[in-house]
């Protein structure tokens, strides 16, 4: 009989490991605590890192939290593409690289440039619905299909390592909600004058959350909960920062019943 915890509203940070989905997570996670589970954002299977889960009333609190800016390290493989723009597709080119491109003054000039508000035009293989079908839907299929630029931000893009010998870059990219590093690797790529793909990603923060305060799963039950218990931020806890009201006696009687009020907020 599966034994029932008691675990707090609220969310969890974990640290997602590569090789895996967000869903599985989500599976894993509402399995052994039995409450209603959710997350404010997917993570590609390659990638690993920060991962916010909601449990019980915290995922009320979604809508909330999805809007929050991230923080990547990535590393790019340059001189070949793939269908996926990741290391899990097919190589469908290579080119030679000129070794300019591995100079740091060259690569920071050029890198600089994708710093700011723009458009971005998501990959074919992602799950952005268009006209009812997700992309890679109609990738898989081989049907062209227009996709819509996105407005995004890049507000940091740092240097974290340059590896000439295997041909690669290893970049920290502080940006929007609704970036995609894929994108972003390509168009990198291409601006340097050759061709790219993401090769690793770890996403490192998501709004105030970060790896210093995600958990790791064991896929061992008991050290899962005690984790889960021990590292639970509860809802009080996410608001604390935020602007409060403070509601008369009546004004609040109103509002648990479910009614609409307008109050004066003081600077």
């Amino acid at each position: 009989m599966q034994e029932i915890y008691d675990v707090n509203d609220g969310i969890i940070i974990v640290n997602k490991p590569p090789n895996c989905t967000s869903h599985d997570i989500v599976a894993r996670i509402k399995k052994i605590t039995q409450k209603k589970v959710g997350h404010t954002g997917t993570l590609d299977p390659l990638a690993q890192g920060v991962l916010p889960i909601l449990l019980g009333k915290g995922t009320l609190c979604s809508k909330y939290l999805i809007n929050h800016d991230k923080t990547y390290k990535v590393t790019i493989k340059l001189g070949e593409t793939t269908k996926t723009l990741d290391r899990e597709g097919e190589i469908i080119e290579k080119r030679e690289i000129s070794r300019k491109i591995f100079d740091k003054d060259f690569l920071e000039n050029n890198i600089r440039k994708f710093v700011g508000k723009q458009e971005q035009t998501p990959p074919i293989y992602s799950a952005i619905k268009v006209n009812g079908k997700k992309l890679y839907e109609y990738a898989r299929k081989g049907q062209d299909i227009e996709i819509k630029p996105r407005n995004i931000e890049i507000y940091d893009i740092q240097i974290n390592n340059i590896n000439s010998e295997e041909n690669e870059i290893t970049l920290i990219v502080k940006c929007s909600k609704g970036t995609y590093i894929r994108s972003l690797c390509k168009d990198i790529s291409e601006k340097i004058g050759t061709i790219g793909y993401m090769k690793e990603l770890q996403r490192l923060q998501v709004g105030e959350f970060t790896l210093e305060n995600s958990i790791t799963l064991e896929n061992d039950e008991q050290m899962d909960i005690q984790e889960i218990m021990k590292n639970i931020i509860t809802i009080e806890q996410i608001f604390l920062k935020n602007d409060k009201i403070e509601l008369e006696q009546n004004k609040l009687k109103h509002f648990l019943n479910g009614v609409k009020i307008t109050v004066n907020k003081s600077d």
